[in-house]
């Protein structure tokens, strides 16, 4: 049995692992000061022995964490705009003195750390499809740069603590992934539809639409997190689903698995949005051997069901 501390525990990626990890047979601490998780998300990992649950806020240290840490694995921070827009100064707190903190857990007990970034880091591409060695393309000083450059600190503050202390980092680069346990009102596009349309309510896009990403579903990405933990591979790795899709025809698939009188309306577009998003997945294809597998039409009807459920109170 292995001991994993989880910052962001009770949000939706972070609990997915929790229960992945618990499963398996291991002890889980999660951390989460939820600004933007829940504790229902913990339902599940609340039914380990294995489980503790901690309400803190990373950002101001983790003195509470007693006895022998084996991984520690950081994924604490708002992660959709609509979150790092209303929590700037908190998202570039758990960017910055979270992952110092993080980082020093897991150098004072030799634990392997890794560090969940994002493909924000490559800002509005102008390469295109993203692979690891592109240094990105961020306004340092727009709305969105809040969160793109505080995961850029934390990689940079990731590789520090490698090359001078040799903690076994690793730098996981998340691209858009989706599922059960997004929030409602979590203003990412897959949950915009689906809560959108489920409402009967205009789905709304930005812009014409033709802007694109790539939707990864969550059992896919979490496989290929527990596989990148283990691997020893210290530089970054993207993890995503390269299948590339538009805004637009995002939007015209929900459509047409909601029954609902919706009907899709446009905004301008936010500053900075990236035009087009879509990983390169070589080197999690040959180091993990790791690709994503779960169809999108499939993964949308997990999660229309789910956020069902949901807004009917179930």
């Amino acid at each position: 049995m292995a001991r994993f501390v989880i910052t962001g525990g009770a949000g939706f990626i972070g609990s997915h692992l929790c229960d992945r990890l618990l499963s398996e047979g291991n002890e889980v601490v999660a951390v989460d000061n939820l600004i933007t998780g829940s504790v229902n998300n913990l339902n599940l990992a609340y039914k380990s022995k294995n489980f503790t649950f901690l309400e803190t806020d990373v950002s101001k240290g983790l003195e509470m964490i007693n006895g022998k840490v084996d991984y520690v694995m950081h994924f604490a921070s708002p992660a959709s705009p609509v979150d790092y827009l209303e929590f700037p100064i908190e998202t570039m707190l758990v960017g910055s003195a979270g992952t110092h903190n993080t980082l020093e857990l897991a150098r004072q007990n030799k634990a392997t750390f890794m560090l969940a970034s994002t493909s924000e880091v490559y800002g509005d591409p102008s390469i295109h499809p993203q692979n690891e060695g592109y240094w990105g393309n961020v306004n340092p000083i727009g709305l969105r740069s809040c969160y793109d450059e505080a995961k850029r600190y934390s990689e940079a503050m990731t590789m520090a603590y490698h090359r001078v202390y040799s903690v076994d980092t690793r730098i996981l680069r998340i691209f858009n992934t989706y599922g059960p346990r997004m929030r409602v009102k979590d203003g990412r596009a897959v949950c915009n539809f689906i809560c959108q349309a489920e409402q009967g309510e205009n789905i709304t896009i930005y812009g014409d639409g033709s802007q694109t990403r790539s939707f990864c579903y969550v059992d896919d990405l979490v496989i290929g997190i527990i596989k990148l933990i283990y691997s020893g591979e210290n530089m970054p790795v993207n993890l995503g689903n390269p299948t590339e899709l538009s805004i637009l025809d995002l939007a015209k698939l929900v459509l047409e698995k909601i029954e609902t009188k919706s009907q899709i309306v446009q905004k301008p577009l936010p500053e900075d949005d990236p035009k087009v998003r879509q990983p390169d997945i070589t080197r999690a294809k040959n180091i993990l051997e790791w690709e994503p597998v779960v169809p999108l039409d499939e993964g949308l009807v997990k999660t229309i069901d789910y956020f069902s459920k949901i807004l009917k109170g179930d």
